[in-house]
């Protein structure tokens, strides 16, 4: 099943997500439609959140980021119960965008390395550490699930600069190639 995106202005994107529990029906088949809502979109990561769902979840397929050399370094993968326990290394900006808010690019700047702990899809326990533009992914992904958009990163200039780009959005006046949800207008 292709999910709907959630657009930029729904309050589900600001909230701090839920734990999974264990006993989490549909989970395995959850996750497996949310690589395919990704991939429709031309993503390389979903949360749970960007499909209105206020859970502890995201999928990352990092190799389309891969820079050439790097092909095979890529990581696919759901994170379940996620925490980054430790960022560090030189913070680098790079460029990131959205599926929430499609259209909109800013340079973000992150930690280079991170450590995080996890379940994978059958309950397995990992901790790893990720780098370059698979610790950026999974970082986009993470603040995701603590209710943090990628323009919240932004200075307070840049913020202003697209401000009007983001209430189009939140009013469903934007092009995607894919299907969106909007915020209910009330």
């Amino acid at each position: 099943m292709i999910y709907p995106i959630t657009a930029y202005g729904d309050p589900v994107l600001k909230e701090p997500a839920q734990d999974i529990p264990k006993d989490f029906e549909g989970l395995n088949e959850l996750i497996e439609d949310m690589f395919t809502t990704m991939y429709h979109a031309h993503g390389v990561g979903l949360a749970a959140p960007q499909i209105s769902k206020g859970i502890r979840l995201f999928v990352i397929d990092s190799e389309p980021m891969m820079d050439e050399g790097d092909e095979g370094k890529g990581v696919k993968k759901a994170f379940i119960n996620p925490e980054i326990i430790e960022e560090d290394g030189e913070e680098w900006g790079f460029e990131e965008g959205c599926l929430s808010i499609p259209g909109v690019r800013e340079v973000v700047y992150r930690p280079e390395r991170i450590v995080i702990r996890y379940f994978d899809q059958d309950w397995n326990e990992h901790t790893d550490t990720y780098d370059g533009m698979t610790a950026r992914v999974i970082q986009h992904e993470y603040d995701h699930i603590e209710g943090i958009l990628f323009t919240d990163h932004l200075t307070g200039l840049k913020k202003r600069l697209i401000k009007n780009k983001l209430t189009k959005i939140s009013k469903g006046e934007v092009d995607a190639d894919y299907r969106m949800k909007f915020p209910v207008k009330r």
